[in-house]
């Protein structure tokens, strides 16, 4: 019998690829449009995996539904696994694969978009010209030539990122707890304290993973120690900035501008068209309403090419798996 995979949270486009390539997999595909959550788990029942994604929900008591429901294989179409308790997965046997890079470049050449559209101000200007108004009054920037960068994490996006970023004659800063001492020397980076980056950096961008540690990294104390009118761009998970901090900071033009492409609490809003109703979260309520904040829903992945590697990666680990191979793309930790 073909293994049976329930997918949740599901958008047209990506049941457009998993269909396409799933000629060449041959597993029947249930989608639901919903999050996997203790109340919606029970759609897994008959399932001989679960695909989800970053807004889902696979907490200890979702796990111990899923092996009560037969799901033998969790498959997550995405890099992050903070939304997995992987101790659960352990205890029920059930394996947790991911796709670790569909493509660096889509984040990385988005997070310099982020950038240069903050500092240009390109979609206020283009708000401005639509509605027939050519002043550039307040559309100031600056040259990027020359303005220091700062860089947490200097994992495979951060790396092309600041390559990106080399190019325009930046000086770049980095933080890793795990400093790579030979990428610094063919870059010409300098690898720093966070104390020194945050005091010397005109840009800041997060590439580090979700963890206890990071967790509110970007926080009312962190903010305070940063240059003033320092902008700050986030394409990496939600919870790595203190909302409420960085919108008081906001407010007393500490930080100059922000790039967002997730959020907090994104779960109730992200991939969702919400234009016909009232938002209701507050907090991102007020983030909208700056000028000077440019808030997206966690696109920065979506290209053509990192739709294909994610959809093709994620049916052979499943694939892998049913075969009884070994799972190159397993979560161990």
């Amino acid at each position: 019998m073909k293994p049976i995979v329930t997918f949740f949270g599901t958008q047209p486009y990506e049941q457009e690829s998993f269909d396409a390539l799933n000629r060449d997999f041959g597993f029947e595909f249930r989608y639901f449009k919903g999050h996997l959550s203790r109340q919606t788990v029970v759609a897994t029942h008959g399932a001989q995996a679960a695909c989800i994604f970053v807004n889902d929900t696979a907490d200890a008591e979702v796990m111990r539904e899923l092996a009560r429901n037969g799901v033998r294989l969790l498959a997550l179409r995405c890099a992050g696994y903070n939304n997995v308790d992987l101790e659960a997965a352990r205890t029920f046997n059930i394996p947790v694969v991911r796709v670790p890079a569909y493509s660096p470049h889509a984040v990385a050449e988005y997070t310099v978009a982020m950038m240069l559209s903050l500092n240009r101000k390109i979609p206020r200007a283009s708000w401005r010209t639509r509605d027939g108004n050519f002043s550039l009054q307040g559309l100031m920037g600056f040259d990027m030539n020359g303005k220091t960068v700062g860089v947490i994490g200097t994992g495979k996006i951060a790396r092309i990122v600041i390559r990106i970023l080399l190019g325009f004659g930046m000086e770049v800063l980095a933080y890793d707890p795990y400093p790579d001492g030979v990428f610094a020397r063919e870059t010409g980076i300098a690898y720093v304290s966070l104390d020194e980056l945050y005091r010397r950096s005109d840009i800041i961008t997060l590439h580090c993973p979700l963890t206890n540690e990071t967790k509110h990294l970007v926080n009312e104390t962190s903010i305070a120690r940063m240059k003033r009118g320092v902008m700050i761009v986030n394409t990496g998970r939600g919870q790595l900035i203190q909302t409420e901090a960085l919108i008081e900071a906001l407010k007393s033009k500490q930080v100059g501008a922000a790039g967002l492409d997730v959020y907090e609490e994104e779960g109730d809003y992200f991939y969702e068209d919400r234009s016909d109703s009232i938002i209701d979260d507050d907090t991102l309520a007020r983030l909208l309403l700056f000028p000077n904040v440019i808030v997206t829903s966690h696109q920065a992945f979506f290209t053509v090419e990192a739709m294909h590697n994610i959809t093709e990666t994620t049916l052979q680990n499943i694939k892998d798996f049913f075969d009884g191979r070994p799972l190159v793309n397993a979560v161990t930790k």
